[in-house]
């Protein structure tokens, strides 16, 4: 047997400490591109929280520093310093050298915690090149340091605490660029977040401070009293809303808090988050199931006793009823059990009868109690009723669940050889000419392409039977194959890469915009499964002495004029769209899988989306007014 091929203990690794993390970090933060490096800060905030949580902390500070470097504070009581009996250490230095070390394995420290679904600030300390951390409590302020998670000398009390000081910790950290793909911590990311934890815990106020801008630092301070009712004010800032008050309520049963707040709008695309300790459950679970059954039969119960459902002859499904309507849902279980690999689903069964219970009790009363408003949630959902009906027959129309069905691909798709969704790719292409050339450059093994004519129909602004008549639409559905809205089946998906083709200019950013737009609001889960995205070609093409060099920006195509080129380039051509180029420069700087740039489109945040989209898109002038204002400065306004 040759050595390679050899399998027994003496192959068998055994990686002690936080050796494991650094060798494997996608193990345990999930990858280490932006998102692993922005759940870094998370994983720090989570202890804070969970301090504040306790009812121990009041204000915590982010800082993003210059350096690269994040620093995370707070006023609770601060990690404990004294010595661990099992380690003989500190317990400062326990928590950030060993994994699964703290104090939220039983309910003694913590009766809730968030900080449960995460994997502890050791990890954070294990992915750093260095950390440092101050402590302050038990009369002093106790420092240490450490680097790649290994401690840097011992301990030290630094001094004696100012008795006006209180308690508290602060962790600075510095991301290990050996083990990240970057340092650059972005403000509008983190910020979303800390906006979001801080309407899920009322009253503790959350600061985010930026100290890398060359005209002073950015800051920004979050502290909401109203807790999850703020939450929907925020969400429905851009939506026309159907009754001034936030329906809230809430209850405690088994030690398990429930907190409910909605607010019906007139508008068509619901916005429903769901919340366990403060993690954002996107695959729902148990409290979830509870809300939509509860809200379902109070809506019917209420429609049947007044007689409101007119000529639809059935009782009203979830989704008439949840059209157009905003809600947050937050629960605080003292033992959450999380499912799949994401760890975003809730599975505690007993979670659902306690959120019905809830819902019954605290809608059943306000309907009681706001009639006008509860007949005005009820005509709603009939017309939606009604739309959904009309829908019915062209969604099975374009609906195809196998190769088998009659209902046959779209004429433009030019489909491709392989029946791998993992292997196919789909190209999108912005008008007949870009896809003409899409169609003669791919490689037609494994590249599909689609013709889109103009711009598709917003989404937003219309009900799933006016969607459906639009002919661009059903041929995405058709081509895409998983079908659309409640029925669409992430694993029904004939191409695992979804690429929108649209130019690099304004009306190229408007259609893809509108296709994502329909992605987001009919088919989330391509998204939520990194499925889309979209292409970026250059706007420069330059030639030099036989050589070729393709440019993103000017700024880019002036740097390479200057120093590839002598400053004397042969040529040099702009592309003004897709459809400009031959088939050839298509498939060298679009689809040539060796040479594209291709940009993955994601959600990182479901509740930041669900408002972006809306100020994109919907009805409201104003926010997307302000919007442009803010993200184009240097264009000059006219107001008329």
């Amino acid at each position: 047997m040759s050595q390679e091929s050899e399998y027994g203990a003496g192959q068998i690794q055994v990686l002690e400490g936080l050796e494991a993390v650094r060798k494997r970090p996608a193990m345990y933060i999930g990858s280490t591109d932006s998102r692993g490096l922005h759940h870094l800060v998370y994983e720090v905030v989570d202890n804070s929280i969970d301090e504040a949580l306790a009812g121990h902390c009041d204000d915590i500070t982010v800082t993003i520093h210059e350096d690269g470097s994040v620093s995370v504070a707070d006023d609770g009581r601060g990690i404990p310093v004294d010595t661990h009996d099992e380690y003989d250490r500190p317990a400062l230095e326990v928590i950030l050298t060993v994994l699964h070390a703290g104090g939220k394995f039983d309910n003694k420290s913590y009766q809730v915690s968030g900080g449960l679904h995460g994997v502890g600030v050791s990890v954070v300390n294990a992915l750093s090149s260095r950390l440092e951390v101050e402590v302050k409590r038990d009369g002093g302020v106790f420092e240490h340091a450490f680097e790649a998670g290994e401690p840097v000398g011992d301990m030290e009390r630094v001094r004696d605490a100012d008795p006006d000081e209180g308690t508290g910790t602060t962790i600075r950290f510095w991301p290990d660029t050996d083990i990240f793909e970057g340092d650059d911590f972005a403000f509008s990311t983190l910020s979303n977040r800390l906006r979001e934890l801080a309407f899920l815990n009322s009253g503790v106020r959350i600061s985010l401070r930026d100290e890398r801008a060359e005209d002073g630092p950015t800051e920004e301070t979050y502290e909401y009293q109203g807790g999850i009712r703020e939450f929907v004010e925020y969400l429905n800032e851009t939506r026309s809303a159907m009754h001034e008050d936030i329906i809230y309520f809430d209850d405690d049963d088994q030690n398990i808090e429930v907190e409910v707040a909605m607010q019906a709008t007139e508008e068509l695309q619901g916005s429903i988050h769901a919340f366990a300790n403060n993690i954002n459950t996107r695959e729902g679970g148990s409290h979830l199931t509870g809300f939509k059954t509860a809200l379902t039969r109070c809506v019917n119960d209420y429609a049947n006793e007044n007689g409101l459902l007119g000529d639809i002859e059935e009782n009203l499904k979830g989704e008439d009823i949840r059209e157009g309507l905003t809600a947050v849902i937050s629960i605080k279980h003292p033992d959450p059990q999380f499912e799949g690999q994401t760890k975003t689903k809730l599975g505690n069964s007993e979670v659902r009868g306690i959120v019905e219970s809830a819902m019954h009790q605290g809608l059943g009363t306000y309907f009681e109690e706001h009639p006008d408003t509860a007949e005005a949630i009820v005509t709603k959902a009939v017309e939606a009723a009604k739309a959904r009906k009309a829908a019915r027959k062209a969604e099975e129309l374009t609906r195809r669940k196998s190769a088998l069905e009659s209902t046959s691909l779209p004429g433009k798709l030019a489909d491709c050889q392989t029946k791998d969704p993992e292997k196919a790719e789909l190209f999108i292409a912005e008008g007949d000419s870009a896809g003409g050339s899409a169609k003669q450059a791919r490689n037609p093994e494994f590249q599909a392409v689609l013709p889109i004519k103009g711009k598709i129909l917003n989404v937003e602004k219309h009900r799933l039977d006016r969607v459906l008549e639009n002919d661009e639409i059903r041929n995405m559905i058709t081509a895409i194959g998983a079908g659309i809205g409640d029925e669409f089946n992430v694993e029904d998906v004939r191409y695992k890469k979804i690429i929108m083709a649209t130019d690099a200019d304004v009306d190229g950013a408007h259609i893809r915009t509108l296709m994502l737009t329909f992605f987001y609001r009919h088919m989330r889960p391509l998204l939520e499964g990194g499925y889309v995205y979209a292409t970026q070609p250059p706007l420069y093409r330059v030639r030099y002495r036989g050589e070729t060099y393709d440019a993103m920006t000017e700024a880019e195509r002036d740097e390479i004029i200057e120093e590839k080129c002598d400053g004397n380039p042969t040529r040099v051509q702009r592309f003004k769209g897709l459809g400009e180029m031959n088939p050839e420069q298509l498939w060298e700087t679009t689809m040539n899988p060796e040479n594209r740039i291709l940009k993955q489109i994601t959600i990182e945040d479901a509740a930041a989306a669900d408002k972006m989209f809306s100020v994109l898109m919907g009805d409201a002038v104003e926010p997307r007014k302000q919007f442009i204002k803010e993200h184009a400065p240097e264009a000059e306004w006219i107001d008329i």
